[in-house]
């Protein structure tokens, strides 16, 4: 039997790696869970981001960007075209190679998305004051940066399948 000691006790609480799990995986739920009312899922929602922030790269330079295989990034990309987010052109300097951009239906969504982002970063960190919120970020990018993770690329996508 537990006692209420047991629970308050800092092993019992986790140490930062512990809670950056629990906090990581229920906080990407929560945004799984938002961004399906817009008929997302939180990678398509990154491949949103990604082409606003980059526009025209090759599906191979984004699959590479996203740590993903070109052979399961070229049908995640179908989904979105077959949808009109994005769409492909010709890469006029090489015209075997297609540019990946955002339609102007993608880019409406996008618009939409940020407000949901926004609506879930101020309710994951209510708990925090203005500046802690600020400084919390600041120490989690650099544990990011130390342990050489790309910078506003989410690990999923390697995991991403294609179907």
């Amino acid at each position: 039997m537990s006692t209420n000691r047991e629970k308050e006790s800092p092993a019992f609480r986790g140490g930062a790696a512990f809670l950056l799990s629990q906090l990581g995986a229920h906080v990407a739920q929560q945004f799984a869970d938002r961004v399906a009312e817009l008929d997302l899922t939180p990678a398509q929602a990154g491949l949103l981001r990604m082409l606003v922030q980059a526009p025209g790269r090759s599906q191979r330079e984004l699959a590479e960007m996203l740590g993903m295989p070109p052979s399961r990034f070229v049908p995640f990309a179908d989904g979105m075209q077959e949808r009109g987010l994005i769409e492909r052109r010709r890469n006029p300097d090489d015209r075997r190679v297609y540019s990946l951009t955002l339609t102007d239906k993608g880019m409406e969504l996008l618009a939409r998305l940020g407000t949901v982002a926004k609506a879930h970063e101020e309710q994951v960190c209510q708990a925090l004051a203005p500046d802690e919120h600020q400084q919390l970020i600041g120490l989690l990018r650099r544990i990011a940066d130390q342990q050489q993770l790309t910078p506003g690329v989410h690990g999923g996508y390697r995991r991403l399948r294609s179907g």
